[in-house]
């Protein structure tokens, strides 16, 4: 007799075809939930819009007046519009967006029911929205975000746009309802006047194309301000700040680990927040900006202890459905980051990091500095080097007028490689390098510390009378001061894209590389991306390179345009932060 074959309790243990394709449909749910709701508001709203004046009569039009079917166009327009601007939080898996979809599906097939002309692919698809949304509803979990008043007229304002564009649309569609030739302001007019119900200023024929326009347009203003109301009324959002008590945690982290990373002390900048591991050993700085919850650099703390916290970060950035995204890591971080969050690395740039030890302005290569520092030594400049301890607080608050009235900028930009403060009580082992020409200030340096032997160029400012290579000068003398200041190693400033632009203007660099450079080149009209290269290689350093880390490639642009709001690159408008309750 034959024996039979068991199979392996692995085989025996592998999910089933159903099981499988129900996690693989949960797991890509929510953005094909976002996708149909976003399809389906902007039909509804088109669909209100072009909406035919002779459709088939709706058996439930029998015993239902005409202004109610006018009514359910007007609410499925609205209802679009909600889908529309609800379609964003779906896709990050908003427990609250789900709610009000699910309830926007009902009504919008209840009106599709009770109106005019028949719509069956309308309604279709509102049911099929609402099915997804009952089926994944396991998947949107994630708590709301929590808002600024900002968020509040950046909704006033899409509204109001929406309904605006709209307006106009229907009015220019149906310009033989309109009785005369009404000049574009007049419509504007009536457009704005119907989203408070006051219109009037231009006469219509057809009783239901009025209907239709001034109940849409109503509609959409009382969403739009009973929106708002509850967005403005609500607590605003406790931005982004860095606590006595987790400053001080972290202090105590750099102390032993600051090494580590030169953008460590960076961390304590008091406009991020901060998640722990479960043992209190290591840290994550990050703040979030537009859904996209940034980190610094490093974990602060024991590699050791780097998984917890990024376990920690993961949580954070799932309850929320937020983006998680890595601004400046290492190649250590980058790879941890990887393994233990799955976010892919790119590297982006290489930071400048100068060995005391070898340093020297002897030879050809650094005939550059030498002659701009022989130069200005001519001219009479004076440096002087200290620690911020040293410095009296009168010549510190003439320091920090000085650094405000020669920033280029209107604001203090930086995020992860910038501490943005100076004078600061805390900060008394930072180094001060100050300019002098025949005794009136021309110039200031401020560095962090790094660890116990190494600085971290924070802040370089002159006075833009004074002459070129003041800056050089001023970095040969700290590297010269350095040995007194216990210090072996200073990090310069950050090139992004340094190694595109270095190989692309050899010879034999491919059409793309030189594409990409002419790119990097005609951006750094802006954003000297190649004024920062040009000037750290002049001190012979060794680069160090850094990475931006992302979970896939389309989060990119969302990241991209987070850094750069982060970095201040975009700047919201300063007086309307300030009505906003956060300037």
């Amino acid at each position: 007799m034959g024996t039979a074959v068991q199979r392996p309790a692995v085989e025996a243990e592998r999910p089933s075809r159903g099981a499988r394709f129900r996690s693989a449909y949960l797991s890509r749910a929510p953005r094909l939930i976002a996708a149909i709701a976003a399809l389906l508001g902007i039909f509804s709203l088109l669909d209100a819009l072009w909406t035919g004046e002779r459709g088939r009569i709706h058996f439930f039009t029998r015993v239902i007046p005409v202004p109610a079917s006018a009514a359910a166009t007007a609410v499925l327009a609205v209802s679009g519009l909600l889908l529309v601007r609800l379609a964003l939080a779906l896709g990050k898996r908003k427990r609250r967006a789900w709610r009000a979809a699910v309830a926007i599906g009902l009504v919008m097939i209840f009106a599709n029911l009770i109106r005019e002309e028949r719509r069956p692919g309308e309604a279709a698809v509102a049911l099929i929205l609402l099915v997804l949304l009952i089926t994944a509803r396991s998947r949107f979990t994630a708590k709301s975000d929590p808002r600024s008043r900002w968020f509040a007229a950046l909704v006033f304002c899409q509204f109001v746009g929406v309904a605006v564009v709209y307006g106009m649309l229907m009015l220019y569609a149906y310009r033989s309802h309109l009785v005369g030739h009404p000049s574009f302001w007049t419509q504007l007019s009536e457009v704005l006047a119907s989203l408070v119900g006051a219109g009037g200023h231009i006469s219509m024929r057809g009783e239901r194309f009025d209907d239709i326009f001034h109940g849409t347009l109503f509609g959409m203003g009382l969403l739009t301000v009973i929106a708002v109301a509850l967005l403005v009324l609500r607590p605003s959002e406790p931005i982004a700040k860095l606590s006595l008590q987790d400053e001080d945690r972290l202090r105590k982290l750099l102390a032993r680990h600051g090494g580590r990373d030169s953008l460590g002390y960076f961390a304590l900048r008091r406009d991020k927040s901060v998640v722990w591991s479960p043992t209190g050993k290591a840290a994550i700085a990050y703040r979030v900006v537009q859904g996209v919850a940034l980190a610094s650099g490093d974990p602060i703390g024991d590699p050791e202890a780097w998984p917890g916290a990024m376990a920690a970060y993961r949580q954070l950035v799932d309850e929320y459905g937020w983006t998680a995204a890595v601004i400046g890591c290492s190649e250590l971080g980058a790879t941890i980051y990887k393994r233990e969050c799955d976010l892919s690395a790119l590297a982006f740039g290489d930071e400048a990091i100068v060995e005391v030890e070898d340093f020297s302005l002897e030879g050809r290569p650094m005939r550059g500095v030498r002659q701009a520092c022989t130069r200005v030594c001519r001219a009479g400049y004076e440096v002087r080097v200290r620690r911020a301890h040293q410095i009296d607080r009168d010549e510190m608050a003439q320091l920090v007028r000085a650094a405000a009235a020669w920033r280029g900028d209107a604001v203090e930009r930086g995020f992860s490689m910038a501490l943005s403060r100076l004078g600061d009580p805390t900060d008394t082992e930072c180094v001060v390098a100050t300019a002098y020409q025949n005794g009136v200030l021309a110039g200031i340096l401020h560095f962090v510390p790094w660890g116990d032997d190494g600085l971290s160029l924070d802040l370089m400012r002159r006075d833009r009378s004074s002459d070129n290579g003041l800056n050089e000068y001023m970095i040969a003398k700290v590297i010269e001061h350095a040995p007194e200041l216990g210090v072996a190693r200073v990090s310069l400033n950050f090139a992004a894209f340094r190694d595109a632009i270095e190989r692309g203007e050899r010879i034999g660099a491919g059409p793309i590389l030189r594409a990409w450079r002419w790119v990097l080149i005609f951006l750094s009209r802006w954003w000297q991306i190649e004024t920062l290269y040009r000037f750290n290689v002049k001190f012979r350093p060794y680069w160090e390179p850094r990475f931006i880390s992302f979970p896939s490639t389309r989060d990119i642009p969302r990241i991209a345009i987070a850094a750069l709001e982060a970095e201040a690159f975009i700047v919201r408008p300063h007086r309307l932060k300030q009505l906003l309750g956060r300037g």
